[in-house]
């Protein structure tokens, strides 16, 4: 009889003007199990708006793989969604938004950094949850009324939600990392000192354990 893995299936949301670097550390050690718990066991898998292909701000072009009306949260292990352009004008992003609220309702974790941590302000998935971003003044911009939940770190996480600045990749992936709970806590500890210290002892740490 054959085992079967579960696979953990992170949902990346893509639209143009996609800040690339924001979310490149987090996709990369979620769908490269090098380290994990259960290697290649989770994959990422992206959604758009409609199926056409978007425009990063790095001028790389992605096809989603399904489109926002398709995904439902409990087909999803968490949603990401990185900063954009878009967020902060206009409604294009605001779907995505509104799916971040659903998933929420439905206790699955959302993610967001940078302008998508604006999109979470104005949809008020911020008031009552604690939170940072790229500065207080930043969401205070949007009129929202969570002011008093905000917390000068580069990342947070407040249960099913994590927020994070647009210039600390590095913490905001150790929270989503931390939050799909794919690696042990000593190996996730070593995964930080090395790319969120820069500390090349951490390497030396997660070889060993390769």
């Amino acid at each position: 009889m054959t085992e079967t893995t579960e696979t953990t299936t992170v949902h990346l949301a893509v639209y143009d003007t996609l800040a690339d670097w924001e979310v490149g550390l987090a996709t990369a050690h979620i769908a490269n199990g090098h380290w994990q718990r259960r290697p290649g066991s989770a994959r990422v898998v992206t959604v758009g708006a409609t199926r056409a292909p978007v425009t990063t701000m790095g001028g790389m072009t992605i096809a989603p793989d399904l489109t926002l009306a398709e995904l439902q949260p409990g087909d999803s292990a968490m949603l990401l969604l990185p900063g954009a352009d878009l967020w902060l004008t206009g409604d294009t992003c605001r779907p995505f938004a509104e799916k971040a609220g659903n998933f929420l309702d439905a206790g699955v974790p959302v993610a967001a950094i940078c302008g998508a941590t604006w999109g979470l302000a104005v949809a008020g998935l911020l008031d009552d949850r604690r939170h940072t971003s790229n500065a207080p003044e930043f969401l205070a911009a949007t009129g929202y009324r969570g002011a008093a939940r905000y917390v000068d770190e580069s990342a947070v996480t407040d249960g099913d939600l994590v927020t994070g600045s647009g210039v600390a990749p590095a913490e905001f992936a150790h929270e989503v990392l931390a939050r799909l709970d794919l690696y042990e806590p000593a190996v996730l500890a070593s995964w930080f000192k090395l790319y969120g210290r820069q500390d090349p002892a951490g390497y030396a740490e997660l070889m060993a354990v390769a």
